[in-house]
Order: C-alpha cells, then sequence, then structure tokens
C-alpha cells in the first residue's frame, strides 16, 4: 500500500499540483488511535495507511479525488458512520440502504458516497469498496480492495495526458470488471418490544 500511495503522490505533484496542495497532513498513529477510541472502531491496516499519507482534502476543495468523489478527512468518515447508522430502522428502513460497517472515505458532496466496507456485505469480502446512492436502492461494489483501487487510480495517471484531466475525474471504465450489481429492497424486520 505504501508502495501505491507513493506513486499516487508523485502523480499527483506532477500532473495536478493544485489539488495536491489541497490534501491535508497525514495523521499520526496517535491522532487515529484517538479517533478510533472516541468512535470505537478499529480501522483495517489499508485504511490506516491511506491516513497516515493524507488526511482527506481541506473543505474548501471542491474538484474531485476520484470518480468524481471527494477525499474525504477521517473524522468525517468515522462521525459520518455513526450519523448513518443511528439512522438505520428509522430514516432508513430498508436492508443495507446504510450498514454500520461502510466507511463513506469518498464523497460527491450530495450525499452518496464510495465506502469501504470492513465487513464484506453481500459478497463476505471484506475491505472491498461499495458504492452508497442515497437516493437509489444500488449497492454496487466497485473494487475488491482499497490497493486494487489505488492501483488502478495510479494507472490512470500513468496512461492520462495531463490535457484530458478535467473536473470530473472517473475510472469507472478502468474497475468496470470487478463491479458486482446489488439491489437492496427488502424492509428492515422489526422486532417486538
Amino acid at each position: 500500500m505504501k508502495t501505491e500511495l507513493k506513486k499516487l503522490e508523485n502523480h499527483l505533484k506532477e500532473k495536478r499540483p493544485e489539488y495536491y496542495s489541497k490534501l491535508q497532513k497525514p495523521l499520526s498513529e496517535a491522532q487515529i488511535l484517538d479517533l478510533e477510541t472516541t468512535y470505537e472502531i478499529k480501522l483495517p491496516h489499508d485504511l490506516k495507511e491511506l491516513y497516515l499519507w493524507k488526511n482527506g482534502q481541506m473543505s474548501n476543495c471542491y474538484q474531485p479525488f476520484v470518480n468524481n468523489s471527494l477525499f474525504e478527512p477521517l473524522e468525517q468518515v468515522l462521525s459520518g458512520n455513526k450519523e448513518f447508522t443511528q439512522m438505520i430502522g428509522y430514516d432508513f428502513e430498508i436492508e443495507n440502504w446504510w450498514n454500520k460497517a461502510w466507511l463513506p472515505i469518498f464523497g460527491n458532496g450530495g450525499g452518496s458516497y464510495i465506502c469501504y466496507d470492513i465487513e464484506g456485505i453481500f459478497t463476505e469480502q471484506s475491505g472491498q469498496l461499495i458504492e452508497y446512492w442515497n437516493e437509489y436502492d444500488d449497492r454496487p461494489v466497485i473494487a475488491p480492495d482499497l490497493l486494487s483501487f489505488i492501483e488502478k487510480l495510479n494507472q490512470y495517471y500513468e496512461e492520462t495526458p495531463m490535457e484530458e484531466f478535467d473536473e470530473y475525474f472517473d475510472i469507472g471504465e478502468r474497475i468496470s470488471e470487478w463491479k458486482k450489481e446489488f439491489i437492496v429492497d427488502k424492509s428492515i424486520k422489526k422486532q417486538n418490544p
């Protein structure tokens, strides 16, 4: 993971220097541990590596990191997970409309996210990336793990000339072979008091 993140850093410095300047400083191990303690969650190693590299992008930066989504700072990721999880059974009445195992690491600014799936909902493959659409019932798995996703992102940078970069940044075609579609349409079973 560290090797791929170093490659990504070099690509960003070379091809998107303005965007790179808007990435926040890395978190320390101690800062991550504090957040894990506060939010009562243990981050998987690869996700921790991402935030030891950079802590998302600045709040005044609206350029996408990947797939038209912003790179969310870790505290926002964990507070977002907690907020959405508390809505299960109330605002979210469909099973897996949201799941407590999803960490919303990349967001489109409109309430939809690419999530790191700690448990492997639908596929039993923990660490996969899944798309959460706040207005739609599809929950596609788009990558088997974060490392593979970053590798494809690096490949995109290696093969795409600078003049082809624009404000809509999408590697969807490069990861299409991984995509698995899942529809959520079953109501959550209410438990009797």
